[in-house]
């Protein structure tokens, strides 16, 4: 049995030429969607796309056969041919703005195809900014419906800056989905310049320069990856060694503060103390006192 076809709308359910002369329509969501009982069945537009702003209200979506809830304000980008439908609660405010190819083709080479905010449904969340949002939409519905001179004008340019808020959410989720791989390299990066210098006592912010950040891009990444600043991590690795000089070799203190770099004995049993709880000869003295208990 073959499965149905998706219907491809011209607008809203609508097998109409586009009814505007506009390259854009704006309309609220209440009075389209009142029409048909508050719920728009699947649909997809051919060659249209759409922005649909919640501002107040609930709206169950379902694109592409996902279904979510929108109970927050939020714009939510529906592309050409994407599959989608819609329902919303009675108490639902906001506003659905439907842009032709033409006008999509423009606002894309505007805002540079490397953004390309517009080609796939994504909700972005208006948070702090509902408001502002809505004043945009609001102004570009009263233009949409009126007749004033230079209207064309000003409803494109209020478009452009919704669409400027929107491609600026599309670049901080890209910089926060890469965020945590690329701590994780320069977590790696860290360590690597620690094991290749932690006798030479090079200074934590001349690592950090070599990984190219700052030292407090570099504390706060070995902070969240690593659970203790970029000192500590340098400290932890000296102790180690120190640790294991201890126990499998025979150097005395000062052989041992010196092939780690340590400009004086004292300073190296005061940080090994500090760290560990005890002192490097108590460290070493109870190694033999559990070798002896083995025996």
């Amino acid at each position: 049995m073959n499965k149905p076809a998706i219907p491809v709308f011209k607008l809203y359910g609508e097998s109409l030429d586009w009814p505007t002369p506009d390259l854009l329509h704006c309309e609220t969501i209440s009075k389209r969607s009142r029409e048909h009982h508050w719920e728009i069945k699947p649909h997809r537009h051919a060659d249209l796309c759409q922005l649909l702003f919640v501002f107040k209200g609930q709206a169950e979506l379902e694109i592409e056969g996902q279904r979510t809830l929108l109970n927050e304000a939020a714009i939510q980008i529906l592309p050409p041919l994407s599959v989608h439908g819609f329902r919303f609660h009675e108490d639902v405010e906001g506003f659905v703005v439907t842009l032709a190819a033409p006008l999509v083709a423009h606002l894309q080479a505007q805002l540079g195809n490397s953004v390309n905010a517009l080609a796939q449904a994504a909700s972005y969340p208006a948070g702090g900014e509902a408001d502002y949002l809505n004043s945009l939409f609001s102004a570009l519905q009263n233009e949409y419906t009126g007749h004033q001179p230079a209207r064309e004008m000003l409803m494109h340019s209020l478009v452009s800056v919704i669409m400027v808020w929107v491609s600026r959410q599309v670049i901080q989720r890209r910089a926060a989905n890469q965020r945590p791989q690329r701590a994780r390299e320069y977590l790696n990066g860290y360590i690597q310049l620690v094991e290749e210098n932690y006798r030479q006592h090079i200074k934590v912010e001349d690592l950090a320069h070599r990984l190219g950040i700052s030292v407090s891009h570099l504390n706060g990444t070995c902070r969240e990856l690593a659970g203790q600043p970029a000192l500590q991590i340098m400290h932890e690795r000296q102790l180690l060694e120190a640790k294991r000089l201890l126990t499998y070799t025979s150097m005395t203190i000062y052989e041992m503060s010196d092939w780690l770099g340590f400009s004086d004995p004292t300073n190296f049993t005061r940080l090994f103390r500090r760290r560990v709880g005890i002192s490097p000869k108590a460290f070493r003295d109870g190694l033999k006192s559990d070798q002896g208990s083995d025996d």
